[in-house]
This record gives structure tokens, sequence and C-alpha cells, in this order.
């Protein structure tokens, strides 16, 4: 991660690609396109060597490019050229100007709308994991583009980072920070930081130097007062971190944990301390 990301310089919403797309992710997306799409176009010999789209065996990409034309850019289809050559540029021109919203308008499409043997489950598992990398808010479900990332998630997480001092703020980084990796995301100690940062803040709340969350939370309990469900749910997540399955004491290779997880977590985490602030505010 970098400097601007780890300091707090660059939005969340950014770092956690919700209403953006970056440069990599672009370029990683249009890359994708050219394996599993453009790669395929047929080269024809004899006098007229060349690209074109009514070549003997480019007929899947040749009903693409009709659909995108005539559905997708609204244009009319003699304006669409035989030289692949030619609609390439244009291709790759808009993808790379359009808005970010727009590139995954386009992707959807063509994922749709390519009809190549196998084509569709296998760009669309390449897409996931790509987007997964580059820590996007979206990704493919059943063909559909789909926010997994709400943006008061994301609110949520910001808040907390921003309210919070001393190891709060710091596990809840280094939470977002193992999180976001986009070279080697550490799911398991990024949730092992969420935890952390509401034992900081519990503990910061009651004035104690240290504890487990859960003998923490009953004396919270008496401090601000906690609804008995909210009580219950939070020592019961905190024992999910903590049994032979968990994250805490058992980072086993069998134990699946996995960006869904991490981001449950972190949210929660920031939520509860959102919360505790709150109350203290309110205490006055």
């Amino acid at each position: 991660m970098r400097f601007s990301e780890r300091f707090g310089y660059k939005p969340i919403k950014e770092i956690i690609q919700i209403e953006s797309m970056d440069e990599p992710l672009r370029n990683g997306l249009w890359s994708l396109l050219k394996l599993h799409c453009w790669d395929y176009v047929r080269h024809s010999s004899g006098a007229y060597s060349g690209y074109y789209l009514s070549d003997y065996g480019n007929d899947e990409i040749q009903a693409l490019c009709h659909r995108l034309w005539f559905n997708y850019f609204k244009k009319p289809l003699d304006q669409l050229s035989d030289d692949w050559g030619k609609v390439l540029i244009k291709l790759r021109s808009y993808f790379f100007e359009c808005k970010w919203y727009e590139a995954y308008d386009f992707i959807e499409f063509v994922a749709i709308n390519y009809k190549r043997y196998q084509f569709q489950e296998e760009f669309i598992q390449s897409c996931n994991n790509l987007l997964k990398k580059e820590v996007s808010a979206y990704r493919f479900i059943n063909s559909v583009i789909t926010r997994i990332t709400d943006e008061h998630e994301v609110a949520e997480i910001e808040q907390a980072i921003e309210a919070s001092r001393g190891p709060v703020s710091k596990h809840l980084r280094r939470s977002l920070e193992l999180l976001s990796d986009r070279n080697a995301p550490d799911y398991r100690n990024s949730i092992k930081e969420s935890i952390s940062a509401v034992e900081s803040q519990v503990a910061t709340t009651i004035n104690v130097e240290k504890g487990t969350l859960g003998q923490l939370i009953k004396k919270l309990d008496n401090e601000i007062g906690l609804h008995p469900a909210l009580k219950t749910a939070f020592s019961s997540l905190y024992g999910y971190t903590s049994d032979e399955g968990g994250i805490r004491h058992a980072l086993t290779e069998a134990t699946t944990v996995d960006f869904n997880d991490a981001k449950f977590m972190l949210v929660v985490c920031s939520a509860f301390i959102n919360f505790v602030e709150g109350k203290l505010k309110n205490k006055g």
C-alpha cells in the first residue's frame, strides 16, 4: 500500500474503488478484453490479407461489433468498418476515455453479447479475480456487475478512522491496509486488527490497560449502557474470532477467510467504535 493510502491522504473511496476506476484497474480490464476477445480475431490470407470482420471464422466478433454499434453506441451500422484494425482503435479510444461507470457498462455488455464458446465463464472469472486484486467495490454476479461494497460501509470506516486516536486509529488503518493490499492481501490479520481496534476503544473508554473484548464489553455495559441484543451480538462476533475454527487462535489453512469476511469485520468494528464515541459524546 502506498504512503498516501497508509496515512489517510487518499480517500477510502479511492482505496476501495467504489465510485472510481484507477489506471491499473482500467488497464487490467482492457488487457482481459484483449486476451479473451480481441486476440481471437482471425487473419485472412490471399490478395486482401489482413484482419476483417467479414472474414471466415470471425462470425462471433462481427456479431459483437454489430451489437455494440447498434445497441450500445447507438450508431448507424454503415459507420462500422469491416477493417478490424480501425474498429479496435475506436473501441480502445472509447474505453480509455469514458467514465468509470461506462467502462463497467462496456465490460458487462461484452460479457453478455460475445458468443464465443466458453468465453463468458472464463472472462467473468478473470474479471472477478482482477476486481478483487485491485480492491474494486464491484463483482460479476450472474453475468451482471454488482456492487458488493456500499457507500454507507465506507462512510463508517472513514468516520471511525478520522474520529479515533492512538492505538484505535492505528489498528483500523492497519486493518484497511491489510485488506486492500493489491499484491498480498492478508484477510486473517485484517480481522485481527479490526477486533484489536475495538478492544483498544473499549479499554480506553473504561480506563483499563488491557483485557479481552469478552471481558471488557461487560464493563463497557456498566459505563455507557448497551442494549442486551447489541451486547450479545458483539460478544458472539468476538467468539467467532476466538474459537478453534476462528481467526485469533487458529490461523489454520483449513479455515477459509476472504475479502468479504475481512470487509464485514472492518465495517462492523468501525460502526461499533462510532457507536461508542456517540454514546460518550451524549453522556457529556
